[in-house]
Formats: structure tokens, sequence, C-alpha cells
């Protein structure tokens, strides 16, 4: 099954089951694309545990050793957006860089997760946009400035439940409609079971929470007015635009 979280015509959230371009909820139906609704993201996270480096040709392509253990950084709620949105990042930065990313969605409050056990917690799976401001990531440790701005975490349109996507799920980033990046789920270095024992190991997860797994190679810059789509398999397409000031 895929669902859509939405604002509908008369303000209220609804979650609705997705189908071939088609959102219902109850008797209603409306277009994923319809301007009488708002898509919003797929769920409403405390944070967003995000993973660096966890494609091992995206660590060569910026001259880093693959990790010995997942590297972990966070993106607060105010780094969402949704599908169709238009994100400004920080003005005046010079190279602002897309990442897809296969996101999880967690179903319940768990900490101490087993390998086992980590598919048991995972109510699905996202698009996400790792929006990245790297001049000012260069210069920190701890990324807020370049990882944490308003609208930094682009996510949706849909939550697929696990056996929508396939354990080789592509990963692809378009830009303009220009093929940019070309990825697998089987390409992650820490698969996601090992993701989520690890991070409950040291944090609570709680319902909504997303962990976006990592992005493949060939992640680049955006300029003003670009439109990008990060697509994977099972999942479908997450659209929206950046408008750089």
């Amino acid at each position: 099954m895929k669902y859509v979280r939405f604002r509908d015509p008369a303000g209220a959230v609804r979650r609705g089951e997705y189908e071939n371009g088609t959102v219902r909820f109850g008797t209603e139906r409306y277009a994923l694309e319809d301007d009488d609704i708002d898509v919003l993201p797929p769920s409403e996270p405390s944070k967003v545990v995000c993973i660096g480096k966890n494609y091992a040709a995206h660590a060569a392509e910026f001259d880093s050793e693959v990790p010995d253990r997942p590297m972990l950084f966070l993106k607060p709620p105010n780094a969402l957006a949704a599908h169709g949105d238009t994100v400004s990042p920080p003005a005046g930065k010079d190279r602002i860089d897309y990442e897809a990313e296969l996101g999880v969605v967690i179903s319940e409050q768990c900490r101490h997760v087993s390998e086992a056990d980590a598919m048991d917690v995972v109510e699905g799976f996202t698009c996400v946009n790792d929006l990245s401001n790297r001049d000012d990531q260069r210069q920190e440790q701890n990324w807020i400035r370049g990882k944490a701005f308003d609208g930094a975490a682009p996510m949706g349109p849909v939550l697929a439940t696990p056996d929508e996507v396939p354990a080789d799920a592509s990963v692809r980033t378009r830009v303009n409609g220009e093929p940019k990046q070309d990825g697998s789920r089987e390409q992650l270095i820490f698969s996601i079971p090992e993701l989520i024992a690890e991070i409950t190991t040291y944090l609570t997860l709680e319902p909504g929470d997303v962990i976006a797994t990592g992005t493949p190679e060939g992640v680049g810059p955006l300029s003003d007015g670009d439109e990008i789509e990060i697509e994977i398999e099972g999942v479908g397409t997450l659209e929206h635009a950046v408008r750089i000031p």
C-alpha cells in the first residue's frame, strides 16, 4: 500500500490511500497534483536522522574513507518540505547540493532494537532530498548551518509499505529533467536493520521519525529555479523546486 498525507479543501489534515495518481479518503477522490489539496510530508517526525557516506562511491567522490560505523547527524522538524514545494536555502551561498536518499519512516516508539527485529518498527519508505549548504558545512563540525536550515529535508510524496519497495530499489535524481544520480538500495554500506540497531543504541526513535539512509554518487550543485526529481523504485517521485536568493 501507499499513503499520502494531505490537507483537504476544508483545511483538514488527512491520510489517504494512493494508487495510480489518485488519493482516496473515504468517498472522496483527489488527484495527487490537484490544486484543491496540499500534499504534506508523509509523517510528522520529531527528528530526521541522517546517515553520511553510506555509499562507497559517494565517499570516494568526496575523497573520504568509508566509515567503520554509521555517521549520524540530525535534521529538525523545521527542515521539512513537501512534494511540490519551492525551497529557499540560505542566501549568499556558493553551493547548495541535492542528495537523493531512501527515507525510512518509523512506526512506533523504540529503543535498543536488534537487527533481527528492526523491520518490525518500520512503517514504510519515502523519498528524501538531503539538501546541503556546502559553504557552511565545510566550516563546522555539527552541520547545523549546513544541513538543518529551513526546508533542508524535502520528502514524499507518499509513504510506501515495505513490501512495495524492492531490496535493490533504484535511487535516482534528475535536475530539470537531466539524470544526475543513479544508485541502488543494495549499495548501502550499512543496511536498514544495521542503521536502526545502531541509532536506537543511542537514542529513542518516535513514531513518524525518519532515517535518511545516505546518498549515491553524483551529488552536485543547484541553481536558482532548478526543478528536482527524486525517484525511488516502489515509492514514486518527489518533485520540488529551489529559489536561491
